[in-house]
């Protein structure tokens, strides 16, 4: 994931300092290399060497910055080393400061807030995974290259960056052979996606991450492929229909027993920090996963680009920083 919007209450804390006001864990930068032209990884380990939770393939954590932005990035390293965690940050000239900071202020030594690990891009089971990253959407792809190839499953990667120089991680890439196709935009144009995807096929699994128009150009490709094939995570949000409803709902809040009624141009997030409930957030999009909420009554009105079809059927969560109601009245574990 990328540079996105904050939400976490800003507060200006000097740099190797955790700030305050959240109730995250720490871990501490051991490593900042340079990977490619504009994109660093940083190693993160807890700051008295102890184990970090367990991750799966395409998950991320929030990184709580020392100037109190927020921001999630993909884990990028080796799942199976307990005790430190890798992620790569993107310069993005047109973020919001998160970014820009990681690279130009975080130094080894530095402390940072630590959310997660959370995972909206699972890996499912399959005898054969093709793989498309666009860009720094190489991330989560990494540790599923890993995966299938421990497994013995069949695969293959197509990666697209702007210029060979910045396409992150090529050196670990390498070792994979012929298995790995690199496409620099200035030597070979667009990715083929339907020549290297060929004929549609039963069990394949098409993984695709990086920027939107990339997304919608796999969704098309895959378009005849069988139902549920290809499986995005997204950095931008499509764009949506209007709301179901046009009027106000209630939100009633069963842990914390209070009822608040929500507006039209009000977000769920942000009436129930009016009332008193701090929930942390960060992208304020419906991309990142960081509110996901539990649903105990009512119908959400999804808008988020996080929860999968059978995650939005099931109607027993939700992202309430962009998505409605159905009902009149939603009962959230708040």
């Amino acid at each position: 994931m990328t540079d996105d919007e904050f939400s976490v209450p800003a507060g200006s804390v000097p740099a190797g300092s955790v700030p305050a006001g959240t109730d995250q864990a720490t871990v501490r930068v051991t490593a900042r290399t340079q990977v490619a032209d504009d994109v660093v990884a940083l190693t993160l380990e807890h700051p008295q060497g102890d184990r970090l939770p367990a991750w799966t393939p395409g998950s991320h954590v929030d990184l709580v910055l020392p100037n109190g932005l927020t921001r999630q990035y993909s884990l990028c390293g080796d799942r199976w080393d307990p005790f430190t965690y890798r992620v790569a940050v993107l310069r993005e000239p047109t973020g919001r400061r998160g970014s820009a900071w990681v690279h130009d202020t975080l130094r080894p030594g530095d402390l940072l807030g630590l959310g997660g690990p959370r995972n909206h891009f699972p890996m499912v089971p399959s005898d054969e995974y093709l793989f498309i990253a666009g860009g720094i959407g190489i991330t989560p792809l990494l540790p599923m290259i890993r995966q299938a190839d421990m497994m013995g499953a069949e695969w293959k990667l197509l990666y697209g960056g702007r210029r060979r120089t910045s396409m992150a991680f090529r050196d670990e890439l390498e070792r994979y052979g012929d298995r790995v196709r690199l496409v620099p935009q200035d030597e070979y144009g667009l990715l083929d996606l339907a020549t290297w995807l060929g004929e549609p096929r039963e069990g394949t699994k098409v993984y695709c991450c990086g920027p939107a128009p990339l997304l919608a150009a796999a969704e098309s490709a895959c378009s005849p492929w069988p139902e549920y094939t290809l499986r995005t995570e997204r950095f931008t949000p499509p764009e949506l229909d209007a709301p179901a409803r046009k009027g106000p709902f209630d939100v009633e809040l069963r842990r914390s027993g209070k009822t608040v009624t929500v507006d039209p141009d009000v977000s769920i997030l942000d009436a129930v920090r009016g009332v008193g409930i701090d929930m942390l957030s960060s992208c304020r999009q419906g991309t990142c996963g960081t509110c996901e909420t539990t649903v105990l009554d009512g119908i959400p009105d999804h808008r988020d680009c996080v929860l999968d079809e059978a995650e939005r059927a099931a109607g027993d969560c939700m992202l309430i920083c962009v998505s409605r109601s159905r009902t009149d009245r939603l009962v959230l574990d708040l």
